[in-house]
């Protein structure tokens, strides 16, 4: 019998309340583990093994009402909570080290991804035709099955990173590369879920490589124009003097990009990662100082909340779902081969680039040790949602064996991850060069050579689609501190005259520096030539003005940024 609708009103919130509660605790239980400083034992893992318990629990009281409501749900997985977490990391990633690593990360994203899906499914045809477990999956099907489980997640490892500060190349090509990988598996997928229903020829191949590049093309640019379409708005409008308004539509032209992405059958994934980076780039500078800590911060608390509902949801599923077929043999194969398939996917890739690395300048570009970490990747949700859409007298059985694969890989690999890390030498406690404040976007200069790609953006995109630095918008809501907060407010929001003021005089003074030592320089000349005895004693004058300039430079810089605060 159908229940009502106050039947269904009265069973989802309670349905929802378990699913708070056990986000609440798993959060505590974070606190916890930051505050106890353990490591070993990462959110997610707790994340799961409470939705696993809960989920149990849930399986064996009577009534399936509640179960049916906490039961995985795909279009939630996709339209709600995944987003959050793609458009803070695009938000969110560090643009230097991103674009100069780009190439790399392209390279193990496709290059790699596909590899990967080619070996575990190749390998998993050959199981079906040893006839174990009595599969009946077609090479389609078997490479479809691949492109599935090559799908990473980087939530587990990338929060550990971040705790350790590890070098700043790995973490970059680590996050773009699982943010990516992501991206182009669906691509892989959807491509090949085409031909499912066709026969699949070898002519067909040249064919399901043009569509994945055009796909990934009209993704990327959807996400790129609806972000460069809102930030050309934003320029020339007055939408800073209403914050709360502000943040709101930047949110949602984001996630307009997804929905429009997946609207036109191409994957919102890339159109919404490339979104943020866009807006992160071009419109920050545009956007008022409130809205500026508003999105940051909201992002970064949705993506928070999101990521633990996820695990928390796997766990549920693997007790609340009805229709899984568990096949312990196909499950340990599939566990071993996406192991296989990964290392396919990393080291032959590494060593082609150390190759080229070592001809042009005579170092690895990725270290063994970078390889390693690389190769320690869990995989997701993202594989989870996407076997929904397997179909075949074997659909139940690949779904449950990527359910439970899943699980496996976050706790093993997640787990131990830390600790790979001590083992492998990792260099840790590492500032990156670039850091983003709450007001603006401060890079701090090495001297290492710049992308060519950021050269040509600081010279001709960044001052055609923001605001100059003198034009830059501030609203009257903007100077909600007072005395007691202020030194914390020219932290944040002076940061650039304060740098440009103490740039100015760093140049000024270096140049009568310069001229000083070189009067010096004249003076102790001359006074060689009437007396070679006197040399030491204008020696002596040299150090003494050097020492007197030095200190009238620090003096300048300190007194100049005093008066910037004030």
């Amino acid at each position: 019998m159908e229940p009502n609708a106050d039947e269904r009103e009265f069973y989802s919130s309670w349905a929802l309340l378990i699913q708070i509660f056990l986000l609440i605790g798993t959060l505590w239980t974070s606190y916890y583990l930051h505050l106890k400083k353990i490591r070993v034992i990462h959110e997610t893992v707790i994340s799961i093994f409470a939705g696993m318990i809960v989920g149990l629990i849930i399986r064996l009281t009577p009534g399936s009402m509640i179960q049916d409501m906490v039961s995985f749900n795909y279009t939630y997985f996709f339209n709600v909570l995944l987003p959050p977490i793609i458009l803070n990391s695009g938000y969110e990633m560090q643009k230097e080290t991103f674009f100069r690593n780009f190439g790399t990360i392209l390279l193990f994203a496709i290059v790699g991804t596909f590899m990967s899906t080619m070996v575990i499914g190749i390998l998993v045809r050959i199981l079906v035709l040893l006839g174990i477990d009595s599969l009946s999956l077609s090479l389609l099907d078997s490479i479809m099955f691949g492109s599935i489980l090559s799908a990473t997640d980087s939530v587990a490892v990338l929060t550990i990173f971040q705790t350790l500060k590890v070098d700043p190349n790995l973490y970059s090509i680590f996050f773009g590369e699982t943010i990516m990988n992501d991206a182009v598996s669906i691509v892989f997928y959807e491509t090949l879920k085409q031909y499912r229903d066709k026969e699949f020829h070898a002519s067909n191949i040249s064919d399901a490589i043009l569509s994945f590049v055009i796909k990934f093309g009209a993704s990327l640019s959807i996400g790129v124009l609806v972000g460069l379409l809102f930030i050309y708005m934003l320029k020339y409008s007055q939408l800073g003097e209403y914050p709360s308004l502000e943040s709101c539509i930047i949110a949602l032209m984001a996630y307009s990009s997804y929905l429009l992405s997946n609207g036109l059958h191409s994957t919102g994934i890339v159109s919404l990662l490339f979104c943020g980076i866009v807006l992160k780039h071009y419109a920050y500078d545009n956007m008022s100082l409130k809205t500026k800590r508003t999105t940051k911060y909201t992002f970064h608390v949705l993506a928070k909340l999101s990521e633990n509902f996820i695990f928390i949801y796997l766990g549920l599923a693997l007790f609340t779902k009805t229709d899984l077929e568990f096949k312990p043999f196909f499950i340990f194969f599939t566990a071993t081969f996406i192991c296989v398939g990964r290392y396919f996917a990393i080291f032959p890739l590494s060593f082609l680039m150390n190759v080229v690395a070592r001809y042009r300048n005579g170092v690895d570009s990725i270290p063994r040790e970078h390889s390693i970490i690389l190769f320690w990747s869990v995989r997701g949700a993202v594989a989870f949602a996407l076997s929904a859409g397997l179909k075949g007298s074997n659909a139940n059985a690949m779904l449950t064996t990527i359910l439970v694969v899943v699980v496996i890989s976050v706790i093993v690999f997640g787990s131990t991850t830390n600790k790979m890390v001590e083992i492998l030498n990792i260099q840790t406690n590492v500032d990156d060069e670039v850091h983003d404040d709450d007001s603006v976007n401060t890079v701090v200069t090495t001297k290492q050579q710049k992308h060519w790609f950021i050269s040509f953006d600081g010279r001709y995109l960044k001052p055609f689609f923001t605001r100059q630095k003198e034009q830059q918008y501030v609203t009257p809501h903007d100077n909600w501190h007072n005395e007691n907060d202020h030194n914390d407010h020219v932290e944040g929001f002076g940061l650039v005259i304060m740098n440009k003021s103490v740039n100015n005089i760093d140049e000024n003074t270096e140049g009568e520096e310069d001229n000083q030592n070189k009067n010096s320089t004249d003076t102790c000349t001359k006074e060689d030539n009437q007396n070679k005895n006197n040399s030491d004693t204008c020696t002596n004058v040299e150090i003494s003005d050097s020492k007197s300039d030095s200190d009238n430079h620090s003096s300048i810089d300190i007194s100049s940024i005093n008066s910037n605060n004030d």
